[in-house]
């Protein structure tokens, strides 16, 4: 069945969420700002008391939204009173103390239980004057839907690489669930606009659950600043292109300014996605990758958050910490005790855990009686058929071990299933010789750094254990490859929790390792976890949010499209679009003009090959008016050039990058650089071949001048792969050699030094110029990186120096991205639109009314 995904955002906004109870009464900190202009708005609405805050007296605060707050809620039956704590087992509770001390921050999120009506202003007040919390009362209906629908049933499975091949193993998309989100999405976005200056607040939005607030927040202000942090895995294409509304939360993503993850295989996928569906390039530079939409920088950060260190610290001074962690002692002397922590659900690989236990007691009969392994369940955060089927699972698998391999006073296998305090999940950490995390798939998991530090111990811990401060601290981890803090424990054994032998292996090898490569591994991950806890995470993530906006108030801002489509258009101050009747105007009171026209992606788009009947059409009539030159300069081959256009009589073409050169269809090609040398041929060739051979649907185009390697056709992320490897190797080949290696639209290309477009623009003006035909009309429009050499001649080069008063010049690429062209036009129309426009001007006026329009008459020209 065909889903239609709805980018209609009023569509999709439920009329009961729109009139959600919003918070009664003006809240503090509230400040309105101008809109912005999108594309069904005449003006830019709001008021001049935008700056009511002067930046001197505003203090500079950080808006948390994340899906709840990190608060615990309970009700006093008797007094009716509610009495809220933070959560301390909530990552967020670390960031209420600000990156830095100037900063104030501000939670937006629900609570964890339900709140009539009639409290919910009372509670409001409460909450911001007390914790700074801004609850989100979303109705029970749509918070059904929106978290135990659409964000359980639909986004958690995929992006744990859940397909919903059959219903009974997951849920098939929805599409009410899926206005369910949108809508709670906007209720979160609404209460964020309530709270915030946009002029100097930044927004961190946390996780899956609110992944198209950066659109709410980006439609209502242009310059607003967005952070959002993904704390689950993202999945690969392949996965994620299955899900019917993947563009609308890609799109929406793509609002923010900064978008984390823990991992590189994580920003590796959703690249891929940006890649795949959207047609996105991105680039490293300086350390940053960053991604170009609609003339956006978008950052991609990588790094996995940590541990709140002084958490773990308060749970060693708890009063039942010492007693505790003695009893255990006493209880496991002499054992080898294996610890695993994990929430009870699918993906934590449990029942795949014990079975590597049973392995390891099958294959090491020495181990009986010592070897014990703890298994502490966290309450499930979901509820389901799966989840119980998992439990289940495990309490088979469990109880067949212990009676298998259990003695009359000792299980191998030792469940604990129930909310286990801190303070005495720390004893087991102390304790425990090895620590095995047995995902199959996980965002992050913060139970390896946990143990870690455990074990390095406090000194309440070594007074009650009897352990010296000077003898050294070990520690042994197995975890699974597939989460998220894996690729930061290098001295981990990392294994593939699918294979129950490799697993077995790698706890047997945990266990029975020598104490001093313990003692290094330990050394090792320590530094790390305790250098890199979560508050050097906020601060870091903060760090890069605030440079990832530092650009927003130089460029100009307008707001595009509708619904989950809108996005901002952002552009440099001196560079704008092509105002077609400026240019008809300068184009009318100019009596030398000069056009330079790329081919492909400028006159035709990049996918048709031959020009069409319209495009000679115009070009005829721009060459027949003897105040024109025109030249098509393009880097295909003269041969192709002069068939496609051997129509258009006074056209000049500059093929190959202007290697070939001639003035109109009767002249003969002149060409350039005669003493070349293309011995380097013989080098390239045979290296592109190699490459071609291993990249399906590429090819190889041979010319006078060059070589290029084109890969449009190949896959868009194995051919752009390729194409960096290639472009690294020939850059190597040539680091010293009079040739140029460049990477183009879709292609790779090697030349000859000096054969370049600008080259060519320079030389053509410089001729006319000697001729006495000096421009004062210049039009150069272009798409690809060559072009960009057309625009640098002219703006900065050509008629710098001289007496001649400067000609009107309008550079012009093709598509909003950067230039070093003053000008763009949206496509390849409406270059046509440009031209047929300017060529109207050029034919002469008719003298019947028959004859006044521009295409319903032939034209007589003198040439």
């Amino acid at each position: 069945m065909v889903v239609r995904s709805c980018s209609n955002l009023s569509d999709l906004v439920s009329k009961d969420s729109l009139n959600s109870p919003q918070t009664p009464g003006a809240l503090p900190r509230h400040l309105s700002v101008p809109g912005i202009m999108s594309d069904v708005d005449s003006k830019l609405t709001g008021n001049d008391d935008s700056n009511a805050f002067s930046s001197e007296l505003h203090q500079k605060k950080i808006i948390i939204a994340a899906n709840f707050l990190p608060l615990n809620a309970q009700k006093d039956e008797i007094s009716g009173k509610w009495c809220f704590t933070y959560d301390e087992d909530s990552i967020l509770v670390p960031l209420k103390d600000g990156p830095s001390s100037d900063t104030e921050v501000l939670y937006v999120g629900s609570l964890k239980v339900d709140v009539d009506a009639s409290e919910q202003e009372k509670v409001s007040l409460q909450l911001l004057e007390e914790f700074n919390c801004l609850p989100t009362f979303i109705p029970s209906d749509i918070q059904k839907l929106f978290y135990n629908g659409f964000c359980k049933q639909h986004l958690w499975p995929l992006f744990h690489y859940m397909l919903p091949l059959y219903p009974d193993y997951c849920n098939r998309f929805d599409k009410s669930l899926w206005q369910a989100y949108v809508s709670a999405n906007k209720i979160f976005a609404d209460k964020v606009m309530e709270v915030m200056n946009p002029e100097h607040d930044y927004v961190w939005v946390h996780d899956y659950h609110l992944m198209v607030i950066p659109t709410f927040l980006r439609k209502r202000y242009s310059w607003i600043k967005i952070g959002f942090f993904l704390h689950s895995p993202f999945p690969s294409s392949e996965i994620y292109r299955a899900l019917p509304v993947r563009d609308e939360i890609l799109k929406a993503l793509l609002n923010a300014d900064l978008i984390g993850f823990h991992t590189f295989d994580y920003a590796r996928h959703f690249l891929s996605c940006c890649s795949r569906i959207l047609g996105l390039e991105y680039e490293s530079k300086r350390g940053y990758i960053r991604l170009k939409y609609f003339g956006r920088t978008i950052f991609i950060k990588i790094l996995p958050v940590g541990i709140h260190m002084d958490r773990l610290q308060s749970a060693f001074n708890h009063s039942s910490f010492s007693v505790n962690v003695r009893e255990m002692s006493e209880k496991f002397k002499e054992k080898k005790l294996i610890l695993g922590v994990d929430d009870m659900d699918i993906f934590k690989g449990i029942s795949l855990k014990l079975l590597a236990i049973e392995q390891l007691l099958q294959q090491y009969p020495e181990l009986l009686g010592e070897l014990i392994l703890v298994q502490i369940v966290n309450p499930p955060r979901s509820t389901g058929k799966d989840v119980e089927e998992a439990r289940n699972e495990m309490h088979i698998i469990a109880n067949r071990i212990n009676e298998r391999f259990g003695l009359l006073d000792y299980e191998p296998v030792i469940i604990i299933n129930r909310h286990v305090p801190l303070y005495e999940k720390a004893s087991y950490y102390a304790l425990a010789e090895c620590c095995i995390v047995d995902a199959v798939r996980d965002g992050m998991n913060l139970v390896p750094y946990e143990y870690i530090v455990c074990r390095q111990g406090s000194p309440t811990m070594d007074e009650a254990l009897d352990i010296g401060s000077e003898s050294p601290r070990t520690s042994a981890l197995v975890v699974s490859e597939f989460i998220g803090c894996s690729p930061s424990l290098s001295g981990a054994i990392r294994v593939n929790p699918w294979d129950i032998n490799a697993v077995a292996d790698a706890l047997n090898l945990a266990i029975t390792m020598p104490s001093g490569e313990k003692q290094l591994r330990h050394e090792k991950h320590y530094r790390y976890v305790s250098s890199h806890d979560v508050a050097y995470w906020a601060k870091s993530f903060v760090q890069d949010l605030e440079y990832s906006c530092k650009d927003h108030y130089s460029k100009n801002r307008w707001g595009i499209g509708f619904g989950l489509n809108f996005r901002v258009l952002s552009l440099s101050p001196t560079f704008r679009k092509l105002n077609k009747d400026h240019a008809v105007s300068a184009y009318e009171r100019t009596n030398c003009r000069a056009f330079f026209l790329d081919y492909d992606g400028t006159v035709v788009p990049s996918v048709v090959k031959t020009p069409s009947s319209e495009i000679i059409d115009v070009l005829n009539i721009l060459c027949s008016d003897p105040k024109n030159t025109v030249f098509i300069v393009s880097g295909r081959g003269e041969t192709t050039l002069s068939e496609w256009f051997d129509q258009c009589e006074n056209l000049g073409i500059a093929a190959e990058h202007g290697y070939y050169l001639k003035w109109s269809q009767q002249s003969a090609w002149e060409m350039n650089h005669t003493s070349t040398s293309f011995s380097w041929k013989e080098i390239v060739e045979p290296v592109m071949r190699l490459y071609t051979e291993a990249t399906d649907g590429s090819y190889i185009e041979t010319k006078e001048s060059a070589l290029v390697w084109h890969y449009y056709d190949a896959d868009p992320d194995f051919g752009s792969w390729q194409a960096k490897q290639l472009l690294d190797h020939l850059e190597g080949l040539f680091a010293n050699e009079p040739v140029t290696v460049k990477k183009g639209k879709h292609i790779i290309e090697v030349k000859s030094l000096g054969i370049t477009k600008g080259l060519v623009v320079e030389g053509i003006l410089s001729k006319m110029t000697k001729n006495g035909k000096i421009p004062d009309f210049v039009l150069c429009i272009g798409d690809d990186r060559s072009d960009e050499d057309m625009f640098e001649s002219l703006l900065n080069k050509v008629y710098s120096g001289t007496s001649s008063p400067a000609p009107e010049i309008f550079a012009c690429t093709v598509g909003q991205k950067p230039s070093k062209a003053r000008y763009y036009l949206e496509d390849t129309e409406d270059v046509m639109r440009l031209l047929q426009a300017l060529g109207t001007v050029s034919v002469p006026k008719s003298t019947s009314p028959e004859e006044d329009s521009f295409g319903k008459t032939e034209a007589c020209f003198d040439v």
